[in-house]
């Protein structure tokens, strides 16, 4: 189920774009190609926003999503921010505008601000340094990532992020804590009758309204022979050869 690949370039083949990651720690995978597709782009949409879309992706790494979102918002500006100076390289030549800098330091308003952050908080660590610290939550907690999100997002802005399953109720108790609201949760399924491996989360600025739009769902990755299901084919077709 992953993206066409030329292995001696490390180049992987969308149908708009090329992506190369040969820099990066964390190389191009499922979960980066979900939330790119799957990130909400409703103010975007909307013929009521009359300013400039702004997209901010939380540790960019290749800037696959960036691009992702680059491709659904053809007029937006995308920027992208990672700590591995390697990785801002590599986005940078994928064709994405990208910082070296840490969210926490980060100043700007956003419309969208989507993240597939570091996830393990208690595991072995990789002794490849920058692995690592793609991987753990040593330099960016969920507590800082939701709430430095949420200081950087517009008052109608929307946050977009892919997580393990498991870290699900932490996270919206921490978003809620920022008065963001939840408002699309679709738990990702690798086959049907296992449990589920990603939540894809959804929160906006907390309106004040108790009957906010909400929608939850779930995804199965593989159909019963092993391929991509029709859903997740569904979801990716834009972009997926």
């Amino acid at each position: 189920m992953m993206v066409a690949a030329t292995t001696s370039t490390m180049s992987f083949r969308f149908k708009q774009f090329f992506i190369e990651d040969s820099k990066c720690a964390m190389k191009v995978g499922t979960d980066g190609v979900l939330l790119g597709a799957w990130a909400p782009i409703t103010n975007y949409q909307s013929p009521i926003t009359n300013t400039l879309f702004r997209v901010l992706d939380v540790g960019t790494g290749s800037g696959l999503i960036a691009r992702m979102l680059m491709q659904r918002c053809p007029e937006a500006e995308v920027e992208g921010i990672d700590i591995d100076e390697a990785a801002v390289e590599q986005a940078r030549e994928n064709g994405v505008k990208t910082y070296c800098a840490k969210l926490q330091d980060w100043q700007g308003t956003y419309d969208l601000i989507v993240s597939n952050p570091p996830y393990f908080q208690n595991s072995l660590k990789n002794p490849d340094t920058g692995r690592m610290t793609a991987r753990h939550t040593d330099t960016l907690s969920y507590t800082d990532l939701i709430h430095h999100c949420a200081r950087l997002l517009k008052e109608d802005g929307q946050l977009a992020l892919i997580l393990p399953a498991d870290a699900e109720t932490e996270v919206r108790g921490l978003a809620a804590a920022e008065r963001l609201s939840l408002t699309h949760v679709t738990h990702v399924y690798s086959k049907e009758g296992k449990p589920a491996k990603r939540v894809l989360l959804a929160f906006s600025r907390d309106s004040g309204i108790p009957d906010y739009r909400y929608t939850e769902d779930t995804l199965v990755l593989e159909d019963e022979k092993g391929g991509r299901s029709a859903a997740y084919s569904d979801l990716t077709r834009d972009f997926y050869l």
